[in-house]
């Protein structure tokens, strides 16, 4: 994150904007728009003035600016597009310690101004930190055919009733269950269609039976909810919206930070990662834990990569829950052979080579493999191992020793689907020297069958070869031909 993103009040403060034209113009415009007073320095107004020139807040002066008209200046606009006159404006504003923006000029800019949606008082900013002021605004015409100009009336209804609930409800859990139950409810759909009569009754009942309800002590409940092998967008909708939900979120070291960062910024956080022989915290204390959590009245999130049914020991702990009681909501998750092969470019059947798929874990238990080896020999099918990094030349020692083939395709993704995405395939005989010599880290996959040879063929995208910073978060981008509307654009 290149720039902070804040909201400045500047009611009734100075704000200096330098330049009489149309970018000029637009900048006051929007500080008037947010109850600032503009004093612009120009020789004369240009046309795009003429609007707002009767405006209580905005004063003109034909003098160039100086250190003692800045003074007091909450904030300094340099758009007169002449460069000496903007840079003068520049060096006043350092010197006395006011934030400036100098248009088009990105070195010389101590904040941008984003592309704005404007649903009074609620207000969406995008911006790119001025890498793609275009991409920024395409954003925010998007936005606009899905944020419908009602939502302004939504939020000053939940303004005007903010008192109240803050009254009746001591507790801010209380007061942040009141709300979303309003914001996501039938309430909600009250005043957005208008009926705003209604909606007042129906939030003055629901205050008064909250009142009551919240000296009962509050029923907690977890979420089981599978994160998916890496990539944020496999993300099923439900999944986002109980992560944006939760007070409390267990996770595990496989839940990459883009996931994290979709999760409340108030809530708290609790790491439960489990590795081979290195576990943060025993598995029937994790249960134990989320029991104790959701007992205390709140609401358990239990992140876990790919499926939690899916050798992600969800049913163990969904078991303790039972047995105490607990609400609980299982979501499943893009499991980890979905979604790596997939990005890898593997089928995991296909008509000429598996009609049948097989999924097994490689964390042997002591360290010993015990898998059904008669099955996992067969042909015309595909094993997936899960876990198998550590195990990886006992396993191809073990499917040589019990008659596959020398030349048996195998593939192993490492960080499958994320930016760091790794791709190694070879054989049954010679792949635990290629992921020895190409240092794998995990969490991999190892994918053994004749799909692996479609990989040239069907490769679609690698994550590999067009990450361009570490740890960004893989996107796959697909924008359909829209018109952009016009919009204040992100400026630097």
């Amino acid at each position: 994150m290149d720039h902070l993103p804040i909201f400045f009040d500047v009611r009734g403060k100075y704000v200096a904007v330098v330049g009489g034209g149309t970018i000029a113009a637009r900048k006051t415009e929007m500080v008037l728009r947010a109850g600032g007073r503009v004093t612009v320095f120009a020789p004369e107004l240009g046309p795009d003035f003429l609007e707002i020139l009767r405006h209580d807040g905005l004063s003109h002066s034909s003098a160039p600016v100086s250190r003692e008209a800045l003074a007091g200046a909450v904030l300094a606009y340099g758009a007169s597009e002449d460069a000496a006159t903007d840079n003068h404006l520049f060096e006043l504003a350092r010197e006395l310690g006011i934030p400036a923006n100098i248009a088009d000029t990105p070195e010389k800019c101590d904040f941008i101004m984003p592309a704005i949606l404007d649903r009074d008082p609620l207000v969406v900013a995008i911006s790119s930190s001025g890498s793609s002021p275009i991409l920024a605004r395409i954003i925010k015409a998007r936005l606009e055919s899905v944020i419908p100009a009602a939502y302004g009336r939504l939020a000053r209804f939940v303004g005007r009733h903010r008192e109240k609930v803050s009254a009746a409800l001591k507790r801010g859990t209380d007061r942040r269950r009141f709300w979303e139950r309003v914001l996501e409810g039938p309430i909600a759909d009250l005043v957005l269609a208008g009926a705003d009569d209604q909606a007042e009754d129906e939030i003055a009942a629901l205050i008064a039976a909250s009142g009551k309800a919240a000296e009962a002590p509050m029923p907690g409940e977890v979420y089981l909810v599978g994160a998916g092998p890496g990539d944020p967008d496999l993300l099923t909708f439900k999944a986002l919206r109980l992560i944006q939900r939760a007070d409390v979120v267990l996770y595990d070291r496989l839940i990459d930070d883009c996931i994290l960062n979709l999760v409340r910024r108030d809530a708290e956080r609790i790491y439960v990662g489990k590795m081979n022989r290195d576990h943060t915290m025993p598995q029937e204390d994790i249960s134990k834990l989320m029991v104790r959590l959701a007992k205390e009245g709140r609401r358990v999130l239990r992140l876990k990569g790919g499926d939690p049914f899916i050798f992600g020991r969800g049913g163990e702990e969904i078991e303790e829950l039972a047995k105490e009681s607990i609400p609980f909501q299982v979501v499943p998750g893009i499991t980890a052979a979905s979604g790596c092969s997939a990005y890898a470019g593997i089928p995991l059947t296909h008509r000429d080579h598996a009609q049948a798929c097989i999924f097994v874990t490689g964390h042997g238990k002591n360290g010993k493999l015990d898998l059904d080896w008669k099955t996992l020999l067969q042909p015309h099918q595909t094993v997936v191992i899960y876990m198998g990094l550590s195990m990886l030349p006992e396993l191809s020692r073990e499917f040589l020793e019990r008659g596959a083939d020398a030349g048996l395709p195998v593939a192993v993704v490492d960080h499958g689907t994320r930016r760091t995405q790794r791709v190694v395939s070879g054989t049954i005989a010679d792949i635990a020297g290629k992921v020895a010599a190409a240092e794998f880290t995990g969490p991999s996959l190892v994918i053994i069958g004749s799909v692996v040879t479609l990989r040239d063929r069907l490769k679609w995208y690698a994550p590999e070869s067009s990450a361009s910073d570490e740890g960004d978060c893989l996107r796959t981008l697909s924008l359909d031909p829209i018109e952009i509307q016009t919009s204040e654009p992100e400026t630097a």
